[in-house]
């Protein structure tokens, strides 16, 4: 008898819900669906290829690619022949994906395309334990031994038998490794976090529950699946619940295939839910007269409901007409415009949000619950839900997970959801987990009604020349929320006060500079710096003396991934930035 595992849930799915939806692909015809019967066939017979090309029970394997079909059923399907998959995000170079290979000596890589074969291929001499290459539909076909398409893979499986890949099943252990999260580095090479199927499963059936999802519920898969979160959401929470699965067609079809597919469910990064918020009021301040009246009504109106319902409360007599008004005349025309209109919940987390934003969306019936964890403890520590959320919080602690504050600020996580451990790294595991407790590197405090404020990360605190510790995110997050602003990255380790560097939402900035016939580049324009000066005072006049931004420079370009700026998740790489930007720092001190 098999005991719960995210394969059990996907093959009980194929009995259960055999004809209903699990997952839709776009084509020229439209949205293509695939049921959970085919689903199931379709994991079973890639379970079985990966025992004909010999994966042993915990052998890792890879997966290179952008959100696609074949990822979740290579994913699940080495899961069920006991293999413990592992994500490469696309933006890995030829280094960064032997390092992968290597750390986890994979013998199987699943990749996408000709551009990410290109990059296996130009480093398999630096990947010994590299047998077999398989890759997605669609790729061309390559004259190489090691290389399988993606049919000839499937058809390796014709060679073992149902009952083989049955007993395989059967012997999973619950409380071993079953997928390997690989850490984004924002500090260093990245780490291989341990999961077992409980983290899994018992992480997915809270937030079903939390959520009441079910098998109409629809979500779209763009998001890395290489992170835990869009993991926990396309995999694992869709195991459990049976809803539908669509997957982008890419990042930069995001807008049109939301205004197709009209997700009940969407999470989002914070990046994402700047950019909405940024398109959101620029169409709002192109009206004038009665219409802009309304729509500053119309936001007011939504964002009092929204503060009830986030108490646990419904608008009731005026408020409740205003509202309904409100909702004909712009919110629904606003969710409409970004392809939300149906949508029941919408999360935001894998990184801070501006609480300016939160309240800003709210306005236009765009209540977004921001969740907090990490991959550690299989996503999320805390969560803001429906009736229960506190915007510039992350919530109160996620059902059945134990947070507490240790004496130096730091947040400990206890519970199913936190990991075993580090892959092949007992010393990085000694430092992360005591006695149970999740150590989790970042700074934060609960209020009087149990809602967890991030205050910062250990790693990221500035100690200036003064001595004084400043957390960076406070004064960055709110910043980040000006239209104008893309990225803040504030400077002052062992200096005497506080500089940023800055960049500019691209649109925006053009924008601006058209809307006033300036000829300069935005960055060097200086009715922008101005403008963002303004931001920089505002924020200012909240923080203490010492939290103060006194200079700052707006950067000719935004961040980038492949200048090793961010990471795949748009996290800062604090250290790459001060060394690529070096100068310009030194020059906003050079004058004190």
């Amino acid at each position: 008898m098999a005991a719960d595992t995210i394969p059990s849930r996907v093959l009980r799915n194929a009995d259960a819900l055999a004809d209903k939806p699990a997952y839709h692909t776009r084509s020229s015809g439209g949205w293509r669906p695939t049921s959970w019967g085919e689903y199931g066939a379709q994991v079973r017979q890639a379970g079985r290829a990966l025992l004909a090309l010999g994966v042993e029970p915990l052998t890792p394997v890879t997966v290179l690619g952008f959100n696609r079909p074949e990822w979740l059923v290579f994913d699940v399907g080495a899961m069920t022949a006991g293999g413990v998959p592992a994500g490469i995000y696309t933006t890995s170079s030829p280094a960064e994906i032997a390092y992968i290979m290597n750390h986890s000596e994979a013998p199987v890589i699943l990749v996408e395309n000709e551009d990410q074969l290109a990059k296996v291929l130009a480093a398999r001499d630096d990947m010994p334990h590299l047998r077999h290459i398989v890759t997605m539909e669609g790729t061309s076909e390559v004259e190489d031994p090691a290389v399988l398409t993606w049919d000839e893979f499937l058809a390796k499986g014709d060679e073992v038998g149902e009952d083989q890949l049955q007993q395989r099943v059967n012997d999973l252990d619950p409380q071993k490794p079953a997928t390997l999260i690989y850490t984004s580095g924002t500090t260093g090479p990245p780490k291989a976090v341990m999961l077992s199927n409980d983290n899994l499963t018992w992480t997915a059936d809270q937030a079903v529950s939390l959520i009441d999802m079910g098998t109409e519920d629809r979500m779209l898969s763009y998001l890395p699946l290489s992170h835990i979160a869009e993991q926990m959401f396309s995999i694992h929470s869709a195991s459990t619940a049976g809803y539908q699965v669509y997957f982008a067609e890419s990042i930069e079809k995001l807008a049109e295939n939301l205004q197709e597919v009209k997700p009940t469910i969407f999470f989002a990064v914070p990046r994402v839910w700047e950019k909405f918020h940024t398109g959101v009021l620029a169409k709002m301040g192109e009206a004038t007269g009665a219409k802009a009246k309304i729509a500053a009504w119309a936001r007011g109106t939504g964002s009092k409901a929204a503060d009830l319902r986030n108490r646990g409360q419904e608008p009731t007599g005026m408020l409740k007409v205003q509202e309904g008004l409100a909702a004909k005349l712009v919110h629904s025309k606003v969710k409409s415009a970004l392809g939300l209109d149906e949508a029941r919940l919408l999360a935001s987390g894998a990184a801070p949000v501006s609480k300016q934003i939160l309240e800003d969306l709210a306005g236009f019936g765009l209540t977004i619950h921001e969740v907090y964890g990490q991959s550690e403890d299989t996503g999320p520590t805390s969560f803001n839900v429906p009736g229960r959320t506190k915007f510039g919080t992350v919530g109160p602690p996620y059902p059945g997970v134990d947070v507490k504050i240790a004496d130096d600020g730091e947040i400990q996580v206890k519970g199913r959801n936190v990991f075993l451990g580090y892959y092949k790294d007992d010393a990085a595991t000694k430092e992360t987990l005591s006695d149970g407790w999740l150590l989790s590197g970042d700074l934060g405090e609960f209020d009087e009604d149990g809602f967890l404020f991030i205050t910062g990360r250990k790693k990221d605190i500035i100690i200036t020349a003064g001595g004084k510790n400043v957390a960076p995110k406070a004064i960055e997050s709110p910043l980040k929320a000006h239209e104008l602003i893309s990225e803040v990255v504030v400077i002052g380790d062992r200096r005497k006060y506080l500089t940023a560097l800055i960049t500019l939402d691209p649109e925006q900035a053009e924008r601006f500079v058209s809307e006033r016939g300036l000829s300069q580049p935005p960055h060097e324009a200086p009715a922008v710096r101005e403008a963002v000066q303004a931001a920089v005072d505002a924020v200012n006049k909240n923080l203490a003396r010492v939290e103060q931004v006194k200079k700052f420079t707006i950067l000719p370009r935004e961040l980038s991934i492949d200048e090793g700026e961010l990471t795949p998740t748009l996290k800062v790489k604090r250290n790459v930035v001060t060394d690529h930007f070096g100068d310009v720092i030194d020059r906003m001190y050079a004058d004190s």
